[in-house]
């Protein structure tokens, strides 16, 4: 019955063709290409721990009082997504884990598009054919990093409050249209009632539907022009060497995804992670000290602080000192990502299609250039953090201040110029070996090898690999000079 079930589906179809032919697809075999199949499954696990944890989260600012299992906020006044999220914390079975499994994923998720973008761009894999992937991949980087910073805004804490607040300034800030688009998405005036709402809809509705379209058109776009590999022996520029898709390749994604989500698991259930039952509920009038945001958006904050405050009038309009920041610096940022593989194009004249991949060190601009960038965002966002410094260290503010104003120019431009050294001496060394090898005369079956300079002797423990095959050699030689001996006593012999 099973069997006429698939071979009807079969003869409409055609899906065994295409089964067979997608089960003989080859992909490279590199630690560095799970970079993105990582990001996938916390997406996926993402999804899974949200469904869950939607059943009990009430996305709602309506004043409640707690009486629940947390004792220190028994009799508090706090909101309903508050209250919720306590509860979902203590009182719901596995809730907490839940909890912390969805934001550690949400971490890693992101730390691993990062990680997968830059090992696409410091080894030219967004060159053609494959730009349309790399818009694609920045896309979701923009997309994952917006529906992170509304997944911790729900919880509706002092910290998240906070960074709802510095996100209405920001949206103010916008030229001409800010006062707009903040009521827009705000729905009035800080503190809304019905930003969580809102919120809730784009965090589990909106933008993980636009990250599953994303994903799924990456992978078809992946599917269709073939993966990408590195320099080695037998591959070339036409064909892919590696696994087969069935079934060494899909063992190992398996194995990988059992890892993820088995990492994922211990960091729920092991290291405590926004814990915010110790923060308090949201009021406007409180501010919590060391307030730092999750690090992907550390940088923003960083910025924020260490920028000059530079506010400019332009006739009936106000530029505000937020606006450089928060709007120009994130603007810039990802619009360089988003032309970069035109840019290359455009510089190089290379207009070529490439599916083996570059050495960083072949591309020492290329590679500087990137260190220097990710060196810029690592000091940003280090200056999030400008307060913890100053208190840890015990120095003045203004001092951890103006050091980050300058570490963050001079360090990238140090980072930069080592790299481009590094890549440089390496390229030349490499080139020198193989120049090397090149001149080095062939040597014949026949011919001794060159002399080599003498070198220090080193007792080792004798050798028994090959013993036998010596001994027989050594009894063949000494039996044929036994007979030469022989037969030349003979014709002395024979003479006399």
């Amino acid at each position: 019955m099973i069997r006429r079930l698939v071979r009807w589906f079969d003869t409409r179809l055609g899906a065994s063709r295409f089964a067979r032919s997608s089960l003989d697809k080859v992909f490279p075999d590199h630690w560095s290409f799970m970079l993105g199949e990582i990001a996938m499954y916390c997406f996926v696990l993402l999804v899974l721990t949200g469904i869950y944890l939607s059943f009990f989260f009430v996305p709602s600012d309506k004043t409640v009082v707690y009486h629940g299992s947390y004792a220190p906020l028994r009799g508090v006044h706090m909101s309903e997504a508050y209250a919720s999220t306590i509860r979902l914390s203590f009182d719901v079975r596995a809730g907490l884990v839940m909890r912390q499994i969805h934001h550690w994923a949400a971490l890693i998720f992101i730390a691993t598009i990062v990680a997968h973008l830059c090992r696409v761009f410091f080894t030219g894999a967004f060159r053609r054919p494959r730009e349309i992937n790399w818009l694609i991949g920045v896309s979701m980087l923009i997309l994952a990093i917006f529906n992170g910073f509304a997944g911790y805004s729900l919880p509706d804490d002092l910290l998240s409050g906070t960074g709802l607040r510095i996100a209405y300034s920001i949206a103010l800030a916008i030229p001409v249209i800010g006062t707009w688009a903040a009521f827009l998405v705000f729905g009035g005036e800080f503190p809304s009632h019905d930003i969580l709402s809102r919120l809730f809809v784009i965090h589990v509705l909106l933008v993980p539907a636009a990250i599953a379209g994303l994903l799924a058109a990456h992978l078809a776009i992946v599917w269709r022009q073939k993966h990408t590999q590195f320099a080695g022996p037998g591959r070339t520029e036409r064909n892919v060497v590696g696994s087969k898709l069935w079934p060494t390749y899909t063992a190992k994604s398996a194995g990988l995804f059992a890892v993820v989500a088995g990492v994922l698991a211990l960091l729920g259930g092991l290291a405590q992670i926004n814990p915010v039952w110790l923060y308090g509920p949201f009021s406007p009038s409180a501010v919590t000290t060391a307030a730092q945001p999750d690090w992907y958006m550390g940088w923003i904050e960083g910025a924020l602080r260490i920028m000059p405050p530079v506010y400019l009038h332009l006739g009936p309009y106000d530029v505000s000192e937020i606006f450089w920041p928060a709007i120009a610096l994130p603007t810039i940022t990802f619009g360089l990502l988003f032309l970069w593989p035109f840019l290359e194009e455009w510089v190089t004249h290379d207009h070529a299609e490439h599916h083996v991949l570059d050495r960083p060190s072949e591309r020492p601009v290329r590679t500087a250039l990137g260190v220097v960038v990710l060196t810029f965002y690592a000091v940003l966002l280090l200056a999030g953090g400008q307060d913890i410094w100053a208190q840890q260290l015990d120095v003045s503010l203004s001092a951890v201040l103006w050091t980050f104003r300058v570490l963050v120019f001079v360090v990238p431009v140090v980072f930069g110029a080592l790299t481009y050294k590094f890549c440089r001496d390496l390229e030349r060394h490499r080139h020198a070996a193989r120049a090397a090898e090149a001149a080095e005369p062939p040597i014949g079956p026949n011919e001794p090898p060159l002399a080599e300079p003498a070198r220090v002797p080193v007792t080792t423990a004798p050798s028994t690999a090959g013993a036998p095959e010596r001994m027989r050699e050594t009894v063949f030689g000494v039996v044929i000079l036994f007979i030469l001996r022989l037969a030349g006593r003979r014709r002395e012999r024979v003479r006399r």
